[in-house]
């Protein structure tokens, strides 16, 4: 335990972490395994979870090599087929599409993470 932190920053950084260890087996999981399973929207919105903070409160930025593009990298695995780009891609219109106040800061977390899905998030887009 830090001891600069208290007992409610430790707990925090023991949640943040199990969070990322949670993340990072998911990770490994879907890199070991893609190949047995097509994308669904089930996988695709677990991944977009990792970046809640972002998409509900719009900080902090996600950056290369936290949680969230960790997960944006594994979603970028997952879209490794035109069927799985196609699902993915309607996974993400449903999401913005729910989620359509927090639209942009879905729509941005790819860019932000460094990694392409091969179309644009946007309620427009035509997945097919």
């Amino acid at each position: 335990m830090n001891p600069h932190l208290g007992r409610r920053g430790a707990a925090r950084e023991s949640s943040v972490r199990t969070v990322a260890s949670a993340i990072v087996v998911l990770v490994v999981m879907l890199s070991r395994f893609r190949l047995a399973f097509s994308a669904d929207c089930t996988i695709v919105t677990s991944l977009v979870s990792a970046c809640s903070s972002f998409v509900t409160y719009g900080s902090p930025d996600p950056i290369p090599g936290s949680p969230c593009c960790v997960a944006m990298t594994s979603l970028n695995n997952l879209a490794d087929s035109g069927d799985n780009i196609r699902t993915v891609c309607r996974c993400l219109m449903d999401l913005i599409t729910t989620y359509s106040p927090n639209a942009t800061a879905i729509a941005t977390l790819p860019g932000f993470c460094g990694v392409s899905l091969g179309f644009t998030i946007d309620p427009n887009t035509d997945c097919e």
